[in-house]
């Protein structure tokens, strides 16, 4: 669907407002205001969702935008940020703010727009609803492959950059073996996601298989603290 004038520029005015946050240390200001740029992100992405932009693939640019402007906040993050500080919290919690309300969204703008909701071919749009939740179907075979490895790419990426730097901050610290179950309990979530969007079919499998993986890992780079007690 073409932007008229005025959805030209109210698309424009969001991704202004993007651009504003993700640069924001520039102004000199309240440096925790950059973090905004996570949550404003959804701006200008639900706006291309719910005028179709982009006809009956919509739902799919619209998550292939939404992460690719994450992924630009997380690098700011990681480079400006993490790197000289160490700090993570706020990196975290904005992320991880952002996507719940991002969640809620999916939920609401097709009860708003019924346009978003599941449509059958010839009019498919891609969409598939997941409980109270609309989500890109990237295993729609009628989809293009490079839009489908695009998605699995990103999602990938982003749970990179939220994992590793997690990874890294624990390095070496003292860890009771309970806190290194509730870390991979947590971090299941991910991993079940990033299975499910690559092996559908063998998710189940996957996921228990890197869980495992990932548990052994944080044994490796952690220490128990009673390393000293240790008697051969």
């Amino acid at each position: 669907m073409a932007l008229d004038t005025n959805g030209l520029i109210v698309l424009i005015t969001f991704m202004l407002l993007y651009g504003v946050f993700l640069f924001f240390d520039i102004f000199k200001r309240n440096e925790r205001y950059r973090y905004l740029a996570y949550l404003v992100a959804l701006l200008p992405v639900n706006f291309i969702w719910g005028v179709e932009l982009f006809g009956n693939t919509s739902i799919i640019y619209t998550y292939i935008i939404l992460f690719i402007l994450w992924v630009f906040c997380l690098m700011r993050d990681m480079i400006l940020i993490y790197r000289k500080s160490k700090e993570y919290d706020d990196i975290f919690s904005f992320f991880i703010m952002a996507v719940v309300l991002q969640i809620i969204l999916s939920a609401l703008l097709p009860e708003i727009l019924p346009g978003l909701k599941p449509s059958e071919p010839p009019f498919n749009n891609f969409t598939v609803k997941f409980w109270y939740f609309y989500t890109p179907d990237i295993f729609d075979p009628a989809l293009s492959g490079s839009l489908a490895l695009a998605f699995r790419l990103l999602v990938t990426v982003l749970a990179i950059f939220i994992i590793a730097p997690l990874l890294l901050d624990i390095k070496n610290e003292a860890l009771p073996l309970p806190v290194l179950v509730v870390i991979t309990l947590i971090f299941i979530v991910p991993i079940m996601l990033l299975s499910f969007i690559w092996a559908a079919d063998a998710w189940p499998v996957l996921t228990l298989l890197f869980s495992v993986i990932f548990f052994i890992g944080l044994l490796m780079i952690t220490k128990s603290g009673r390393e000293g007690e240790i008697k051969l």
